[in-house]
């Protein structure tokens, strides 16, 4: 199996509308940004409390960048994308 370049993992709460968003901006984040590059598994912290509690969730939307290291966590509907690609280590290119 081939192994993407960036694996995420997003908790959200639920269908609650910071959660959906967060998801969608997410996806769009990585077809812009990492197309064909990106795994996204999501956790609903209703259905899976304690795989939360295991990372340390108490907020969410929670976004945890897995791989490439280190690990970084995100908190928020990952509206700002350049923000997103400083906290994961994306190079931002100015237009």
């Amino acid at each position: 199996m081939k192994r993407s370049a960036y694996r995420f993992r997003l908790y959200v709460a639920g269908d609650a509308q910071n959660s959906t968003r967060a998801l969608a901006n997410l996806g769009a984040f990585c077809r812009t940004h990492i197309p064909g590059r990106c795994e996204i598994e999501v956790v609903d912290v209703f259905r899976e409390p304690k795989r939360a509690l295991a990372d340390r969730v108490f907020m969410t939307p929670t976004l945890i960048k897995l791989y490439p290291r280190p690990v970084r966590r995100i908190v928020g509907t990952l509206s700002q994308p350049e923000n997103l690609m400083e906290a994961i280590g994306l190079e931002v290119v100015l237009a």
